[in-house]
């Protein structure tokens, strides 16, 4: 399928319920609470400017490339989690509403009839309701931006890794994963995260796609910061699809440049001797969909042992049923940012399930998958908190 269909198939219905959440908002948040003119035309004014910019967000920074239009970007990508809780919990008041009068009219079908609710009785309750709405969808959206912005927590997560050799036990692996530098996140977002991976002392740092969303010449001096990260056996990358949108090529040779090394469907051995375990990365699992050769996993375990210990990055938890059959000790992946926003982690449970996020197994094979470090799309984080993954490996 061309991509450029494909991103129809994807952004008309998005465009299609953008637009009926905004008008459903609308209806019931204003025009059902107040007869004036003037407040209906503002919201009227609102909506409109919020879902033009809410599709245009991204796009705006290229056409006018300046920190105003940065900020204002932010602003309306802001909008869009905004709309989200404000649809939560505006379509839950309803719901519950209808519920209770279905309730109410099975309960009592022959009931005589009773004096309706006033006019202005009706009126104060839907008043109050979506003030009550309103008011959830604003708190809950401002938390879900400090957290998105707020750095990210430090998880430690003991991992017997079958094979490890006793020399190495308590190995720290440390990763970062689905940063997204780009329009919102930059330098300072990535000098905190160097300043905080590096506190932890690591043996080896795996950094697991989705760094950015932008090209080398916009983001280069933001990305430079990793350039920084400090740890015994080094500093490893593998590309995930966001990277692929934004040049992988490009980025793959920026990140060398850094002294970093980048697992193109290959493998190392880290440590030395008999103390060591083999340490195999891939392209990511979708990047033959832009034309690009992508995951290659026999290419990546050609050289990897089966009785040496052994871990995989790859950006995406896709195909690790493939990856525990081949005896691969552990896969260490991000992608999914474990739904990011709720309702989104329990979406993200439905279609990934124990590989949505954190540590989950397979026959003698175990799965780490991170929720990331930063945030796609809306600048917030309800219900699945920004990560910097410590594994710390012992003997399986």
């Amino acid at each position: 399928m061309p991509r450029w269909l494909s991103f129809l198939l994807f952004f008309i219905p998005v465009l299609v319920l953008l637009a009926a959440g905004h008008v459903y908002l609308y209806r019931r948040l204003v025009r059902d609470v107040t007869e004036r003119r003037g407040p209906r035309r503002a919201a009227q004014v609102l909506f409109a400017v919020g879902f033009a910019g809410a599709i245009g967000a991204r796009a705006l920074g290229a056409i006018l490339p300046s920190e105003a239009s940065r900020l204002i970007g932010i602003g309306f990508l802001a909008w869009m989690g905004l709309i989200l809780y404000l649809l939560v919990f505006t379509l839950a008041v309803d719901v519950a509403r209808a519920a209770l009068a279905w309730r109410a009219r099975r309960r009592a079908p022959v009931a005589p009839p009773s004096e309706p609710p006033s006019p202005e009785r009706r009126a104060l309750l839907t008043r109050g309701l979506a003030v009550g709405a309103g008011m959830a969808g604003a708190a809950v959206s401002s938390y879900g931006g400090w957290r998105a912005f707020h750095p990210p927590d430090v998880r430690d997560i003991p991992v017997r890794l079958p094979r490890l050799p006793k020399a190495l036990e308590g190995f720290t692996l440390v990763q970062l994963t689905d940063i997204h530098i780009g329009g919102v996140l930059q330098r300072r977002f990535v000098d905190e995260l160097v300043s905080r991976t590096n506190a932890l002392k690591p043996d080896l740092i795996a950094i697991t796609g989705d760094l950015v969303d932008g090209s080398v010449d916009a983001l280069g001096p933001f990305v430079a910061g990793f350039g920084g990260l400090r740890a015994r056996y080094g500093t490893f990358f593998v590309t995930g699809n966001h990277d692929y949108y934004s040049d992988a090529d490009a980025w793959v040779a920026f990140m060398e440049g850094l002294g970093i090394q980048v697992l193109r469907n290959r493998s190392v051995s880290i440590g030395g001797g008999p103390a060591s375990f083999d340490l195999a990365g891939v392209d990511d699992w979708s990047a033959h969909r832009l034309g690009e050769p992508g995951y290659d996993l026999d290419a990546a375990l050609r050289d990897v042992r089966p009785d040496r210990a052994s871990v995989l990055l790859a950006h995406q938890p896709s195909n690790f049923d493939e990856v525990a059959r081949r005896g691969v000790g552990l896969q260490v992946s991000g992608h999914t940012h474990g739904g990011q926003m709720f309702p989104g982690n329990i979406v993200g449970d439905v279609i990934w399930g124990d590989r949505n996020a954190g540590l989950s197994r397979t026959g003698d094979s175990l799965i780490y998958v991170s929720r990331g470090c930063g945030f796609v799309g809306p600048p917030m984080r309800v219900g699945a908190p920004p990560e910097i993954a410590r594994l710390v490996l012992l003997p399986g």
